[in-house]
């Protein structure tokens, strides 16, 4: 297999293998640790598979191109989630589901099929494509790499922002809730 698609398909592995088992479940801490880790993924691998992105003509374009798909998937990806806080510790907590689980793995597994395609299925007919628009395959690569990237970001920066809307509870309605009971005994 080509570095390229090796590359590509490590990157959609650890996206996939990262989002899915930080975010599914029904209450999932949304706390510095959670928000911090893609942020670092995102940091280790930019440098790490991207060397010299086009900076004009169709690589470009297909680069912004990546990055607007990537932010539009991952505030789809956003939108999936429910953020609440959570009534046992009054921290923000998320719960994703399969619709969430669907979508992750339907846009990588798209962009992991594309990559494969790219080597063994329409090679020559990208090399076409490549030719006729001055595209190159660093460019292409990169794109699908700023897509990844840019979709564990969006659904990042989004949960964090869903995270931080939240209401604080106030004290005068945690001390009613407690107060309550005593209440109620108080009247018995």
């Amino acid at each position: 297999m080509s570095s390229s698609v090796s590359q590509a398909l490590i990157v959609n592995a650890l996206v996939l293998g990262s989002v899915l088992a930080t975010d599914l479940g029904p209450a999932r801490k949304v706390g510095r640790a959670r928000i911090l880790r893609p942020l670092i993924v995102a940091a280790v691998i930019v440098p790490l598979f991207v060397k010299a992105p086009a900076t004009s003509g169709t690589g470009l374009v297909l680069e912004i191109a990546g990055v607007l798909l990537g932010v539009v998937c991952g505030l789809a990806a956003a939108a999936l989630m429910r953020v609440r806080r959570s009534p046992e510790t009054g921290k923000p907590v998320s719960r994703a589901g399969w619709g969430y689980a669907t979508l992750w793995t339907t846009v990588i597994g798209a962009r992991a099929a594309f990559s494969y395609g790219c080597q063994y299925w329409f090679p020559t007919q990208l090399l076409h494509f490549g030719e006729a628009h001055r595209l190159t395959v660093a460019a292409l690569t990169d794109a699908l790499v700023f897509m990844a990237i840019a979709m564990l970001l969006a659904r990042t920066l989004g949960l964090a922002a869903r995270a931080a809307r939240i209401p604080a509870e106030t004290e005068a309605a945690t001390d009613t809730a407690a107060e309550a009971p005593a209440k109620a005994s108080s009247l018995v």
